[in-house]
């Protein structure tokens, strides 16, 4: 079976600024823990003849050390709005059973906090904002270049873009008993697929 999903996502963090979990150094939240929330619109998708376009979806997490140590906890919210096959098919991609960055995650999991529904909002533009199902508010302030430019991580081990926006997070979340005070933020355009181009990005919660 393959999947292809693209559109874009808001993550928040209780890292201090600027989040180490991208190039795997240890976690800078409280009790040296990452626990944090990204949020997903899905402008295109698939999973073989399951249209999964529109679909917004939360991946909740907690790091206890750095990414490749694993023992992450993981929790996912799915838009409520969405049919019952969009959902099983998008719980078998989150999961990894269907191979790609998720697959490489799955490796990764400690805990599995299993699938909720809820309602979940996603305003784009320059300051994006989501929020899920009441327990969930995330915000972005991107981080001023040179020029009135924006400041951005590129070609990290781990991201969920090849290149993405960094900032300040704002908001917070208690999902899954997971909470937290947002620090810092990120945002980008994502792709994802069962099968990623050479090069192409390693998803990132």
């Amino acid at each position: 079976m393959s999947w292809e999903m693209s559109g874009k996502y808001l993550a928040n963090c209780n890292c201090q600024l600027i989040c180490p979990c991208p190039v795997d150094n240890p976690p800078t939240g409280p009790n040296g823990e990452c626990r944090g929330a990204a949020v997903f619109h899905i402008a295109s998708g698939r999973l073989d003849d399951t249209d999964l376009s529109g679909v917004d979806f939360a991946f909740c997490n907690l790091f206890p050390s750095n990414l490749t140590s694993g023992n992450w906890k993981v929790g996912i919210v799915l838009g409520d709005g969405i049919s019952d096959g969009q959902a099983q098919a998008l719980e078998r991609i989150l999961h990894g059973d269907e191979g790609g960055p998720f697959a490489d995650f799955a490796a990764l999991y400690g805990e599995w906090l299993g699938v909720e529904r809820g309602s979940i909002s996603f305003s784009d533009g320059d300051a994006p904002t989501a929020s899920v199902a009441g327990h969930t508010n995330l915000a972005f302030e991107s981080l001023p270049g040179p020029g009135g430019g924006v400041t951005t991580v590129k070609n990290a081990m781990f991201g969920f873009a090849p290149e993405f926006l960094i900032g300040k997070g704002k908001g917070g979340s208690d999902l899954f008993g997971l909470d937290f005070e947002a620090v810092y933020g990120e945002t980008a355009d994502f792709t994802f697929a069962s099968e990623m181009a050479e090069g192409g990005p390693k998803g990132r919660a």
